[in-house]
């Protein structure tokens, strides 16, 4: 019992979550971002990694539930990054990938907007951590370890 009371303690006190993002790039070079409703700005898409599920298998829900898109090869693992926007124990996972979208994604009580967008014509909004995972993956900057 005294084991079992201090996993659980912990679980609690050092929990991690793990989340996972892409950076997702069509057959013209053009990324796709999304606009949730309950936050603003533009995003790549992601979310969290849930339990007894993998990464890239929550990479490639999040990307068909937030985009209609599916991966046209297995996605590059860019980078990990601390994210203490969300918690003093959130981690990201950033990757690179090729995608199709198999139907325009229609606006919902989650996503308000998305779509591809040319590098050099990025939607007004975009956040300041989008535009330096940008600005990472062309090598303009050094990847940090702070999302």
């Amino acid at each position: 019992m005294a084991i079992r009371m201090l996993h659980v303690y912990y679980r609690m006190r050092r929990g991690m979550t793990l989340g996972v993002r892409a950076a997702c790039f069509d057959e013209s070079g053009r990324i796709f971002l999304v606009r949730h409703t309950y936050v603003p700005g533009w995003y790549m898409p992601g979310g969290g990694v849930e339990r007894g599920e993998t990464a890239l298998q929550a990479l490639e829900k999040e990307l068909r539930e937030e985009g209609n898109l599916e991966l046209l090869e297995p996605p590059e693992l860019f980078h990990a990054y601390f994210n203490t926007r969300i918690s003093r124990r959130d981690h990201v996972l950033l990757y690179r990938a090729r995608v199709r979208q198999t139907a325009p994604r229609k606006p919902d009580r989650e996503i308000a907007e998305s779509g591809f967008f040319a590098l050099d014509a990025l939607p007004d909004g975009i956040t300041q951590a989008t535009l330096d995972r940008l600005a990472e993956l062309a090598g303009k900057i050094p990847p940090s370890h702070h999302w």
